[in-house]
C-alpha cells in the first residue's frame, strides 16, 4: 500500500512546490539592497552602553553585543509604557517607546476588534512579513464571534508605519544587520505596550497569535512578559539567521547577505532575536503553546519547524502541534485558511 502512495504524495507535493512558487514569484518588487552592519542602529539600545567596541572588528562587535544582549535581555527589550494610547473608532494608536529615524514608523497603529460580551479575554495578533490591510482581519473577526476581544497590530515598517521610500516592509527583515534587530526589538516592545493597553481596559485573560515573522516577535515577547499566559505560533522556526538564509521568500536577502558573510556568523549576529536564545526563560513562564506548521514549507523549512518542537518536549512546554499539508505561502489559499483558522480559534477558546 505505501508503495502505491508514493507516486501519489510525490505528484501532491510538486503541486504545492509549484503553487508555492507561483505565489512566491507575484511580488515582483523585492530590492537587493546592499549588505550593511548598521551600527548606527544599536547607539539607543540599553546593552550598548556596557559592550564598548574599542577598534575591534564589526563582526566581533556584535557577537559580543549579542551576548550582552541575550544576558540581559530584560533590559534589552525594557521599555516604558506609553502615555498616549488613543481609540479612535476601530484604531488604536500610540507612540511607539522605540524611537527610529522615520516619523512614519514611530507611530503605532492596532485595529481593535473588541468582543460584545465581556472584557475578560483578549488576544494580540502579529501578522506575517509584509501583510497587508485587510489580512488578518478575518481571523481577528472570528476571535471576536467567540467573545474574544482581538487586537491586529501593524508591525513596524508596515501599513501606515512604512516610510515613503518603501514598497515592502524592507527595513524590518533586510541585509542590514543592526536595522533589523531594531525593528524586532520594536516589535516585541510594542507588542508588549499593547498588551499594556488591555490590561487597562481591564482585560485578565491574556494570549497572543504570531504568524510567519509574527510568530517570532511573539515568541520573544511571551518569553519577556508574565501576562502573556497563551500562544499560537502559527508556523514556527528556530534561528532568525536560518530563515533568512533557507527560505523562499527571502532569497534577494541571501543575495545580498552571501557576498558578505556566512550562516554560522550570521546566525551570531542574530541570535539575540532568535527564539531558542530564550527558551529557558519562556520555559521559567508555564504558558500554554499551539504550533502550526506545514509539512511543505520552504519559507520556514520543514527541519526548523521540527526542531522547535523537539524543543518544545525537551523543555516539557504543555503544547500542541498541527501540521499542514501545504506550504508558507499555501496555507493562505482555500482549504488551508480555513483549516488554520478554526486551529487557532479553537486553541483560544479552550484556553484563554
Amino acid at each position: 500500500m505505501k508503495a502505491l502512495l508514493r507516486p501519489v504524495a510525490h505528484q501532491y507535493r510538486s503541486w504545492i512546490d509549484r503553487w508555492e512558487n507561483e505565489l512566491c514569484s507575484r511580488a515582483n518588487d523585492r530590492v537587493v539592497r546592499p549588505f550593511e552592519f548598521g551600527l548606527e542602529w544599536t547607539e539607543r539600545w540599553p546593552c550598548a552602553a556596557r559592550c564598548e567596541r574599542n577598534g575591534s572588528d564589526p563582526v566581533a562587535y556584535l557577537v559580543r553585543l549579542n551576548e550582552c544582549c541575550i544576558a540581559n535581555s530584560a533590559e534589552f527589550f525594557a521599555y516604558r509604557t506609553p502615555s498616549d494610547f488613543e481609540l479612535s473608532g476601530e484604531w488604536l494608536q500610540f507612540t511607539s517607546p522605540v524611537a527610529t529615524p522615520y516619523p512614519e514608523n514611530n507611530t503605532v497603529r492596532a485595529r481593535w476588534f473588541p468582543a460584545r460580551n465581556g472584557k475578560r479575554k483578549a488576544v494580540v495578533v502579529l501578522p506575517h512579513w509584509n501583510a497587508k490591510l485587510p489580512q488578518h482581519n478575518a481571523l481577528c473577526a472570528g476571535l471576536q464571534r467567540l467573545g474574544i476581544s482581538a487586537l491586529r497590530l501593524s508591525l513596524p515598517y508596515h501599513d501606515a508605519r512604512m516610510p515613503a521610500e518603501l514598497t515592502r516592509a524592507d527595513y524590518a527583515v533586510s541585509s542590514n544587520i543592526c536595522r533589523t534587530i531594531d525593528a524586532t526589538r520594536q516589535s516585541v516592545i510594542d507588542t508588549r505596550s499593547c498588551f499594556d493597553w488591555l490590561e487597562q481596559q481591564g482585560y485578565q485573560h491574556l494570549g497572543i497569535v504570531g504568524t510567519s515573522l509574527g510568530s517570532c516577535y511573539a515568541f520573544l515577547a511571551s518569553a519577556h512578559d508574565e501576562r502573556i499566559r497563551v500562544n499560537v505560533f502559527n508556523h514556527c522556526s528556530t534561528y532568525f539567521a536560518d530563515v533568512v538564509w533557507e527560505g523562499l521568500s527571502t532569497r534577494h536577502i541571501r543575495d545580498s547577505l552571501d557576498v558578505a558573510i556566512d550562516l554560522e556568523t550570521l546566525r551570531k549576529l542574530w541570535l539575540c532575536i532568535s527564539p531558542p536564545s530564550y527558551w529557558q526563560l519562556y520555559t521559567a513562564r508555564h504558558k500554554h503553546s499551539k504550533f502550526i506548521y506545514t509539512r511543505y514549507d520552504t519559507t520556514f523549512p520543514v527541519h526548523l519547524s521540527r526542531q522547535v518542537i523537539a524543543g518544545a518536549r525537551a523543555h516539557r512546554w504543555t503544547h500542541d502541534v498541527t501540521v499542514l499539508p501545504c506550504g508558507h505561502y499555501t496555507m493562505g489559499e482555500f482549504p488551508f485558511k480555513f483549516i488554520a483558522g478554526y486551529e487557532i480559534c479553537s486553541y483560544l477558546k479552550r484556553h484563554l
